[in-house]
């Protein structure tokens, strides 16, 4: 149980924050870029801008490694979610930069990421896997909402354009049912602070892709979120006025896709 943290809730909702994480072991980090140590392709801040879920009765599910260690988003055999376009891979060994996490000579071999596989990824997949089953038999349903964060513009190697404020995937309509979808989009709709789109650059990753199956009761969406929007993307400083609104537009999201889900 120290690779993560599991808050068990009293709702259908649970709330998986994979790139949350920013711990990096210490004989790892020696290996690594002075760069790359301070882990800055964190989701920075995404717990406390999801801080009020709780409060709905959502379980929360918060890994304490960097992506740098694994990335609990990747699938373990490392197949890329977006064939074609730049990717870091499930042990990166390039941030979202484009620059090296390792120094040359450094990089982990095979041995080593199977063995991160075991020791990080998989412990956070089984929580994540039982925790849904418990949902779905307690509830007959479950909400798994993926709340992710990014820098939203100078990241040529990733996207060459600014991202919008809000990207929300859903396997392209594959992970949740076609009412969910539509309330949420209804719900960015009709808000005016953030622009959005939907199954744009992001789509989800292989947690949304892997977990959501509507027919079978789990619906699972992934928000993107732009860093712009809650906290300054230089300083990775947390910007409580500015996160307000956005977290205020979180809760609608959240309690309508949960209101969704509920449906027969």
């Amino acid at each position: 149980m120290d690779t993560f943290e599991l808050h068990r809730g009293t709702t259908a909702l649970l709330v998986s924050l994979p790139h949350d994480g920013s711990a990096i072991p210490d004989a790892l980090a020696e290996r690594m870029t002075l760069g790359a140590r301070t882990a800055p392709d964190t989701d920075w801040h995404v717990s406390r801008l999801y801080a009020f879920a709780r409060q709905l009765g959502a379980s929360v599910l918060v890994p304490r490694y960097s992506r740098y260690v694994v990335d609990l988003n990747r699938p373990a055999d490392d197949v890329s979610l977006y064939p074609g376009q730049n990717t870091t891979g499930l042990c990166p060994t390039v941030r979202f930069n484009g620059e090296p996490v390792y120094v040359e000579g450094e990089a982990p071999t095979r041995a080593e990421i199977t063995e991160r596989v075991r020791r990080y990824w998989k412990p956070y997949h089984d929580a994540l896997q039982a925790e849904l089953e418990r949902l779905v038999t307690d509830h007959g349903r479950a909400l798994l909402w993926e709340g992710h964060s990014i820098r939203g513009s100078n990241l040529p190697y990733l996207f060459p354009d600014r991202l919008p404020d809000l990207n929300l995937g859903t396997a392209d309509g594959a992970s949740c049912s076609p009412q969910v979808q539509l309330g949420l989009e209804a719900v960015l709709g009709e808000q005016r602070e953030y622009d959005w789109v939907a199954n744009g650059r992001f789509k989800g990753g292989y947690i949304t892709r892997h977990y959501g199956a509507p027919e079978n009761g789990v619906n699972a969406v992934q928000l993107e979120i732009s860093q712009r929007c809650y906290m300054d993307e230089d300083s990775t400083r947390y910007l409580p006025e500015r996160a307000a609104p956005l977290q205020r537009l979180l809760e609608d999201l959240l309690v309508n896709a949960l209101a969704m889900t509920a449906q027969r």
